[in-house]
Parts: structure tokens; sequence; C-alpha cells
């Protein structure tokens, strides 16, 4: 290789970047040492813009297009580098690359529940995720606020920035809006345009950021209110319990007439269910006859409480048959202390009127000869 050979491959004649990535952002062409010579070839394709930076400075920015780099074309890197009646030296730049296309299926999600006062079911957590689209909009701020000097930044770099600003937004949007849990399905799409305007507000005059496109998938309850909701449901869609429950009956009896099995526990379920079906249409029948169906019987009287002491211990409770049935066998005679609720202290049994009679009538006379 001679002198010139050796001297033009130290310098670099066409500046381009072919993308074959989806998710990014920004990228740094490898210049390394080597020096850009006076009326290389800069290539920005559709998607793209160019921005050369000299020593620390944001110099030229460059659009998509088919550029011959000298005086003409680069007014402000002239003026940095002072080249006053052209340039003939090469020169030494960064050049950075920085797609302006939507970078698509990036995903989003709460990964802690956001709490919302709902008017139905008071406080309640929920969760939610979706996916959204980025895109660059300002090179001059992404570069300043966020690349820095990283050879190459992609989505996944910007991911928890955004993520951040996404949550931040969507938990200040489902506080504000004031829409019951059970509705915000039926808003998911008024709900994610309201979202991206605000996360835009956050990004794009400060990170040169856009996002175009966002999306909610779903918003979700905890496991036990689903539980809940999925019960009251499904007593929704059964309607009237009742019929329901006698339909569960007819089934039943169906099944164990077709099962064939005979015998005192089949016979007995068959009379059971029977029984409990009748008393199940036994109201509706009287209705469509025209006849009142009965009153319910009324509770049994409360049973009574007798107390007996015998050689200074109590016994009882006994209920007044019990009592009665004492005084004929002899057991309780006018002497034996008894007690009662409502009296004031232990009385013999001849002095409490509820014992008295039974004490008075004494032991029935022997039955008449056959």
């Amino acid at each position: 290789m001679g002198l010139f050979d050796l001297i033009r491959s130290e310098l670099i004649d066409i500046i381009e970047w072919i993308d074959d990535s989806q998710h990014t952002l920004m990228w740094r062409f490898p210049r390394h040492d080597n020096e850009i010579k006076n009326g290389a070839q800069l290539i920005v394709r559709p998607g793209q813009t160019a921005v050369f930076v000299y020593q620390g400075e944001i110099a030229d920015v460059y659009p998509p297009g088919h550029y011959e780099l000298t005086t003409a074309n680069m007014p402000v890197m002239t003026t940095l580098q002072s080249w006053k009646y052209g340039f003939d030296s090469p020169f030494k730049a960064e050049v950075y690359f920085v797609s302006t296309r939507q970078l698509t299926d990036l995903k989003w999600g709460t990964p802690n529940p956001i709490m919302l006062r709902d008017p139905e079911f008071g406080p309640i957590r929920i969760r939610a995720f979706g996916t959204y689209t980025l895109k660059a909009v300002d090179p001059k701020a992404l570069l300043t606020e966020v690349v820095g000097t990283n050879g190459e930044f992609g989505a996944e770099d910007v991911g928890v920035l955004m993520r951040s600003v996404i949550q931040s937004a969507f938990a200040d949007l489902i506080g504000s809006s004031q829409i019951a849990a059970l509705d915000l399905a039926s808003n998911y799409e008024e709900l994610a345009g309201t979202l991206r305007e605000k996360v835009v507000e956050r990004i794009d005059d400060e990170y040169g950021l856009d996002c175009p496109q966002l999306f909610i998938v779903n918003i979700s309850f905890p496991e036990a209110v689903e539980k809940a909701l999925d019960t009251r449901t499904s007593m929704g869609v059964l309607g009237d319990m009742e019929k329901f429950q006698q339909y569960q009956m007819g089934q039943a009896m169906t099944a164990a007439a077709e099962s064939g099995g005979g015998g005192g526990a089949a016979d007995g379920l068959g009379l059971g269910l029977g029984m409990a079906m009748a008393s199940r249409m036994m109201p509706g029948m009287a209705g469509g006859a025209g006849v009142a169906p009965a009153a319910a019987a009324p509770p049994p009287p409360p049973s009574e409480a007798w107390y007996v002491a015998v050689n200074g211990q109590t016994n009882g409770p006994f209920t007044g048959d019990q009592m009665r049935s004492g005084i004929t066998q002899g057991e309780v005679n006018a002497q034996t202390m008894v007690w009662i609720a409502g009296m004031a202290g232990w009385s013999p049994a001849a002095t409490v009127p509820n014992l008295a009679a039974a004490l008075s009538a004494g032991s029935p006379p022997p039955p008449p000869p056959a």
C-alpha cells in the first residue's frame, strides 16, 4: 500500500446508517480516530436525521437526503472551524443518526395497584397495562437531555422513563375521571386518548420525544373482587332463584326415576324431593286457583322451666308436663320446694297456683270392674 492509499484509508468518504433494528432511537457513526475529508458523502435515509457534534457542541442537523460535505452545506461547522475560504483539509466531528420513525409495540403497565374510590364498591385497587409507540421529534433535545455520549440508544433505554411517565399520568387520570369501575371497560378509547395527551405534555419539550399512539389493553381488579363480581353475575343470569331451585329438584327427580335403583334410600330420596317440590309449588298453585295460601303456623309457646330443691341441691329445669307427671307419681308433693322465673324465691309447691291445682286433684280412683 502506497503513502497516498494509506492516507485515503484514514479518511472517511461515506457516512451512512443502515438501520436493521426495530427499537433503536439513536446511533453514533463509528468514526473513532478517522477524519472526515472534504467532499465526503453523507446519506440520510427516510426516517432518519443526522446531527454533527463538534467539540461537545451541536453543529449542523441534516434531514433525509444525499449531501456532499462542503462549506456550502455545513454553515455552522464552517463557523466553528473558521473555514473562511472553504476547506481542503480533513476535519473531526461526531455524527449521530437519530431515527424519526415510530417505534412500535412498546409495553407499559402498573407494577403496583392504584387505589380508586368507586361509588358502588367503595375503595378498590386496579391494575392496567397497554402498548404505546415512540418517536423522536427534536434530535437536539434528545441528544442533550437523554442520550449524552452513548454510542447507541434504544427504546429499552428510555423505557423506564416512559413507563414512569405513563404510570404517573394514568394514576392522575383515573383518580380525576370519576368513572365507575364497571364502566371503565367501555371508556378505554377515551381514557387512552386523554392519557396520551398527558404523556406528550411531559416528554415533548423536555426530552424531544412524541407518543403518537397509546392504547389501554386491560384494566383489572383484584382476584377476590373478580370472584365476587362473577358470583354476582351468575345470580343475575339465574334470575328467579326459587324457580331455579324447582328446576333443580325436577331434574333430580327425573334422574332418580331413570336410574332405576330401588330400595329404601331411593324411595326416601324420591319422597323427600316430592315433598320439597310440592311445598315449593303449592303457593303458586293456590294463587293460580284463586285460593289464598294458608297462613303460616304460629311459633310454639315458650316452654316452662321449673327447678326443684331436693336435699339441698337444685334439679331441673323441668317442663310443666314433667312437673305434673312428678305430682301424679308422688315425686313432687305439697311441701316440695320449687322455683320458676318470676318468683321472688323458693316456695312449697302447694303455694304455687300453677301446681296447686294438680296437687289438689290427687290420684284418680281405680277403674271400675270390667
